[in-house]
């Protein structure tokens, strides 16, 4: 998906009508009487060769109190800032109201790319209203009729060169992930972040953990709104900074509950978005709270960040207000290395976003995470290596068939990869796999880092199994009978 686009307007303009033409199916209700959409409803949508996320909004209405509809517009508000790109319809039978005024100065605020577009503008009906939306200031409005399926194609001309824009954008902060190993010999290390190309780190946790606390420590000043409120920060923010002498780009995310207590749609965009700040990082800290450690939503983020594939820190803190540290300490080790064996070896440290302390062991964890993630092994090493791993530990031997591990080369970095051709490799246990891996980790200090090991099948190669038997020339004279001497 390339792009975000979010559909607002009045109640009763026809977004949802709009929204169902976009997405091909009819996921949202239509209906005459205005108010019928109270939630956001996103969908994969299509338009010629694009694909993009549609969201479909409640209807935008002239009310800021806590009432029903003052909680869906501050919905519908948060949907356009976190979207790429706003398309704001109008009727262009009922031509532009007050309240479209109203909101096409708040859309100016809040969103970069804002497009106009005049619905129901089928016949000439609608003539009237279409250059009435010039008086908007938001550029030439698009003739749609989303019923008719009119005025597709121009939009989908203005929306083109915008996703290639915000494709661009992406490609620039994408991390460099599955880097494919080109030199079998070669052990280079990890690219240096620079200050054009800085390390990518993402924080992220449950909500109030303090992470962006920590971040502002980080930075050296309050870039980050902060507060004992759970839940200040709705969306990814990423800072700038020169940590310790190391150039970084640091992501602040939205705090992630339990999925059953995300009911808050503002809270689901905001996870959404955690998730793809995870995606745009190198190398992921995990930040636990100390008093409330390990809690299932912290398990499901950390699994989430070595299923993605990056480096992960383990960083727990308001480490202050512990009393006993040692056999707090003790008791976290455990807890991680029990729950988490996915990550086993990743670093732990212990941080006070408060105070500043444990900043330099948390600045030591991430470059150190950061390296193992990068790490190159020789082809020669992996082979002496496989050879004394399947001594000390043969592989088993399923119906009788014993499996040879034939040969072993590390195929990508970043994570590492590795490929291990054998025979039967679809007898092998996850078990025995598994053994190979904590080796790995052990044997080539690559604690914590996600590794990837994969198994091809490379069957019976000997040469000469498919040659018609036969006796060799030397021996060919003395196949006849013997002649019985007499």
């Amino acid at each position: 998906m390339s792009f975000t686009l979010a559909i607002v307007g009045r109640p009763n303009v026809g977004k949802s009508t709009l929204f169902n033409r976009l997405v091909g199916r009819k996921l949202a209700l239509v209906d005459d009487q205005p108010g019928v959409t109270r939630d956001l409803r996103e969908g994969e949508a299509r338009l010629g060769d694009l694909r993009f996320i549609a969201i479909d909004s409640a209807g935008l209405e002239d009310v800021t109190d806590d009432s029903l509809r003052g909680r869906m517009r501050r919905l519908t508000e948060r949907a356009v800032e976190l979207a790429d790109v706003c398309l704001f319809v109008i009727d262009a039978r009922a031509g532009v109201t007050a309240q479209d005024r109203t909101f096409a100065d708040i859309l100016r605020k809040k969103n970069a790319h804002v497009i106009l577009a005049a619905n129901k503008a089928e016949g000439n009906a609608g003539e009237a209203g279409v250059l009435d939306a010039w008086s908007l200031g938001l550029g030439e409005p698009v003739r749609l009729s989303a019923e008719h399926g009119e005025g597709m194609d121009e939009l989908y001309h203005i929306l083109r060169p915008i996703a290639e824009a915000v494709a661009a954008k992406a490609a620039l902060h994408a991390p460099e992930v599955d880097v494919e190993v080109t030199d079998e010999t070669a052990e280079d290390g990890p690219r240096k972040p620079t200050k054009e190309r800085p390390l990518q780190i993402a924080v992220i946790g449950r909500p109030n953990s303090g992470k962006s606390t920590l971040i502002n420590k980080i930075v050296g000043e309050e870039r980050l709104l902060t507060g004992p409120e759970a839940g200040i920060t709705r969306d990814a923010i990423s800072v700038t900074a020169d940590y310790l002498g190391t150039p970084m780009r640091i992501f602040d995310t939205a705090g992630m509950r339990k999925r059953a207590k995300v009911v808050d749609k503002l809270e689901k965009l905001s996870v959404a978005d955690a998730l793809r700040a995870v995606r745009f990082a190198e190398v992921v800290v995990v930040l636990l709270d100390a008093g409330i450690p390990f809690e299932q939503q912290d398990l499901r983020i950390a699994d989430f960040a070595e299923t993605e594939g990056r480096a992960v820190v383990v960083a727990v803190n308001k480490w202050d207000l512990e009393e006993d540290k040692t056999e707090k300490l003790k008791e976290l080790r455990e807890a991680f290395e029990r729950l988490l064996p996915q990550l086993k070896g990743a670093p732990l440290v212990t941080v006070s976003a408060k105070t500043g302390r444990g900043l330099d062991r948390l600045h030591a964890a991430i470059l150190k995470a950061y390296d193992v993630w990068n790490r190159r092994i020789t082809t020669a090493k992996l082979n002496q290596w496989l050879t004394a791993m399947t001594e000390a530990h043969p592989p088993p031997a399923p119906g009788g068939r014993r499996i040879k591990l034939r040969y072993m080369t590390q195929v990508k970095t970043r994570p590492p990869a590795f490929v291990v051709m054998c025979t039967h490799a679809d007898k092998l246990p996850e078990s025995y796999s598994r053994y190979l891996v904590n080796g790995l980790r052990t044997d080539f200090e690559m604690p914590g880092t996600p590794v990837r090991l994969t198994f091809r099948d490379q069957g019976d190669k000997n040469p000469f199994k498919d040659r018609k038997k036969s006796t060799p020339s030397r021996l060919r004279k003395h196949t006849g009978n013997p002649v019985k001497r007499t």
